[in-house]
């Protein structure tokens, strides 16, 4: 079946579909919307994802997915090998869990305090059609939640390869995803996370994970 996969090489989310897409190995027809000419907002892109979100996923029939979620779950029911959300109910309950965690948790926070603070998302606080003004107390509050999810993270990988199940997962992909992509609001990993700091290194040996 033809995929194809509307990208954006300088956004966590679509990176987070990337990286599944190489680890599974499927076939697909990339295309670059860009975000910073507002690409997403264009007719042409609405016709496809009328949110103005990136990424979206396009079968040949037409049928498009238009969220991390959804294309996770098809994708791993669509190509099960490797599995990348569990293969027994233990399994998938614990990275449905962590995933959750991080797209609550890291996934909100980043958001949050980039486009609450950046003056190039002004009046563009959230993603999608509608304009949102920015509002400055939420970026002081992103900044500390992504401090106090670093912490919790480091804690939790003391003694882990991976952060849920054993293996890798999406919750890896989602909080690698994530983690790398706060350089944008003065953010690293540092001496001060050493089981955080571990196991990014542990992934850079995976080629997907360059990507």
């Amino acid at each position: 079946m033809s995929l194809t996969f509307y990208d954006f090489k300088h956004a966590p989310s679509p990176r987070r579909i990337r990286i599944l897409l190489a680890l599974k190995n499927i076939n697909h027809k990339a295309i670059e919307v860009d975000m910073m000419k507002a690409e997403q907002l264009t007719d042409a892109y609405k016709a496809i994802n009328p949110e103005c979100t990136i990424p979206t996923l396009k079968l040949e029939d037409g049928t498009t997915f238009t969220n991390v979620a959804a294309m996770n779950a098809y994708l791993e029911a669509t190509y099960p090998e490797p599995s990348l959300m569990g293969t027994t109910a233990l399994e998938k309950a614990e990275i449905a869990g962590w995933q959750s965690k991080i797209e609550q948790e890291l996934g909100m926070a980043i958001p949050n305090a980039l486009r609450n603070s950046n003056p190039a998302f002004k009046d563009r606080a959230l993603p999608g059609p509608i304009n949102y003004p920015q509002i400055p107390e939420l970026a002081e509050r992103g900044l500390t939640m992504l401090s106090n999810f670093m912490d919790k993270l480091d804690k939790h990988l003391d003694g882990r390869d991976y952060i849920a199940a054993n293996q890798l997962s999406v919750a890896d992909i989602a909080a690698v995803s994530f983690i790398d992509f706060t350089r944008v609001v003065g953010n690293k990993i540092t001496e001060k996370h050493p089981h955080l700091l571990k196991w990014r290194t542990r992934l850079k040996e995976i080629d997907a994970f360059t990507l």
